[in-house]
């Protein structure tokens, strides 16, 4: 159980941190919803991504950047996978999504990323990541395109305004 990750909603945040023991937390919000560290969470254990749910620039909106994913690919990297991670946006299908999709990839160099992305959508049905996400993503981690075909390839899946609570293997097997 531990070496999971752990992905949901805003309004499910509260009973997953509870549920699953995560200690490691990533919050991919935009700026009037940000929340402060939950008291079960040591600040320095908690990523707050401040941003957007878009992939093109949008007045009065934040786009995701380049700093966000270096933030977080470090922010994994430095996870020593004794706890459990939560990673959540307010629906819990597009911003935690990518998240989840880019930390696997960077947790797990050596598996297509195809692999990955099937896992995430069996799932998740409802996962739909965003794509400027994975965009960055792929880039930083030098993954040549194949991460954005891998989840293109998925399609739209289950349409829905929230998306339910599931978790992932931080190891995949090849």
């Amino acid at each position: 159980m531990s070496e999971r990750i752990y992905n949901c909603s805003l309004d499910a945040l509260d009973i997953q941190l509870v549920e699953t023991g995560a200690t490691r937390l990533i919050s991919l919000l935009n700026s009037e919803i940000m929340i402060e560290t939950p008291g079960l969470i040591k600040t320095n254990n908690h990523l707050r991504l401040t941003m957007s749910d878009i992939d093109e620039p949008m007045d009065g909106r934040i786009l995701p950047e380049r700093e966000h994913i270096e933030q977080l690919i470090t922010f994994a990297n430095n996870w020593n996978r004794t706890t459990p991670m939560l990673i959540h946006c307010l629906a819990g299908i597009s911003r935690s999504t990518a998240a989840t999709f880019i930390t696997l990839c960077t947790l797990n160099p050596e598996i297509s990323e195809i692999q990955i992305a099937r896992t995430l959508r069996k799932a998740s049905p409802t996962a739909h990541p965003n794509r400027l996400l994975i965009e960055l993503g792929d880039s930083l981690l030098k993954r040549d395109g194949k991460m954005i075909g891998a989840i293109e390839n998925l399609g739209l899946g289950t349409i829905e305004t929230e998306g339910d609570p599931f978790s992932l293997p931080a190891k995949f097997l090849k």
